[in-house]
């Protein structure tokens, strides 16, 4: 009778730790139900926010079940509460350090302008053109259009190559023989600078070899935009410049070993046209990033229309002249359809660049 008694006492101890944990895992289940719902309709994943929600469910309901659970004494009670306070401190410290960073990192880049959307970059073993710029992190299109996230304490703690947009040097190297002058040689890559659409060219001799003089040719490439494809028109014109002189451009070494007398092993000119592109592989290549950098200009833009807009307003009241006051209130009225037009392109904009995310 007595074991009875005790039994049940102990069901009646543990009925609230029991609802508890119940009421946990409904919790948790239904609000995981709703979140994965959600998801699967965006074609993505848990966000983080609904992650750090559930977690906090957890954590509640941990809480909740070792406050009601059947203890002796309460000393051991608040042990093990602060025992979980600990883990959660110590795991929040450690984590700290990266997450201010990043923010720091963050807040530096955009204060002092270093990077910009848009802009070409290098850093480490990654070129591409940015795309975003997060308070945690930079969003970069590499050169195969795919998308790469650095986190902002990275880039503040790497040396960082950002092409300026008034024009960057394109270069390309060529190793040809001893028995070509120099002068015939600089010549030639001269004119292919120039057919390429580099201004200002100028040329190193880099390397005296054993058995060949290595050449660079550099030039400046105003619209860097072009500035992958540029390196490819340079070295075809290098090429055309050098056959149409009748150089040569194959190994020394090879020429001292073969064994087919007289014969010159420069390809015939043909008659064909070059090839044209209907796109730049530049529009192909950073197509988000481009988006992204036309997009943030006609945020500028935005902004300021509505700073001139409101300069406007409060003049308004100043101007005495009905004239005058009836083509400052259609000046303004125009910018503000100028303005609610271009806010309509950033809207359809940003829809378009998440459906390509």
């Amino acid at each position: 009778m007595f074991l009875w008694i005790d039994f049940v006492g102990f069901i009646v101890e543990l009925l609230p730790a029991a609802v508890s944990v119940m009421l946990l895992i409904g919790v948790y289940s239904g609000t995981r139900w709703l979140f994965t719902r959600q998801s699967r309709y965006s074609k993505k994943g848990l966000s983080i926010a609904q992650q750090i929600i559930l977690f906090l469910i957890v954590l509640t309901g941990l809480i909740m079940v070792i406050l009601v659970w059947p203890m002796e004494g309460e000393e051991k009670r608040g042990q093990i509460i602060g025992l979980i306070g600990i883990v959660l401190s110590a795991a929040f410290a450690l984590s700290a350090t990266t997450f201010l960073g990043n923010i720091l990192a963050g807040i530096m880049n955009r204060s002092i302008k270093h990077l910009q959307v848009g802009d070409f970059v290098s850093v480490g073993d990654i070129f591409g053109r940015v795309t975003d710029l997060g308070l945690f992190h930079t969003e970069i299109q590499n050169d195969n259009r795919d998308l790469t996230t650095l986190p902002n304490i990275y880039l503040a703690s790497n040396p960082v190559r950002v092409i300026r947009n008034s024009g960057t040097i394109i270069c390309t190297s060529v190793s040809l023989g001893y028995d070509v002058g120099r002068k015939k040689i600089e010549s030639c890559l001269f004119d292919a600078a120039k057919n390429a659409g580099l201004t200002d060219p100028f040329m190193y001799i880099t390397s005296l070899g054993d058995y060949s003089i290595v050449y660079q040719i550099n030039g400046l490439l105003s619209d860097t935009e072009k500035n992958i494809s540029a390196v490819s028109r340079l070295n075809a014109m290098v090429l055309d410049a050098l056959h149409e002189a009748k150089i040569e451009i194959v190994s020394p070494t090879f020429m001292n070993q073969r064994q087919v007398g007289e014969m010159v092993f420069i390809p015939r000119k043909e008659n064909q046209q070059d090839f044209i592109m209907e796109a730049a592989p530049e529009a192909i290549i950073f197509d988000k990033a481009t988006q992204a950098k036309t997009l943030e200009e006609k945020q500028v833009r935005v902004a300021e229309l509505t700073e001139k807009i409101s300069e406007m307003k409060a003049n308004l009241k100043q101007i005495e002249n009905p004239e005058e006051k009836a083509e400052a209130e259609t000046r303004i009225k125009k910018w503000e359809e100028m303005a609610g037009r271009t806010n309509e392109k950033i809207k359809a904009q940003k829809a378009e660049l998440k459906e390509k995310d």
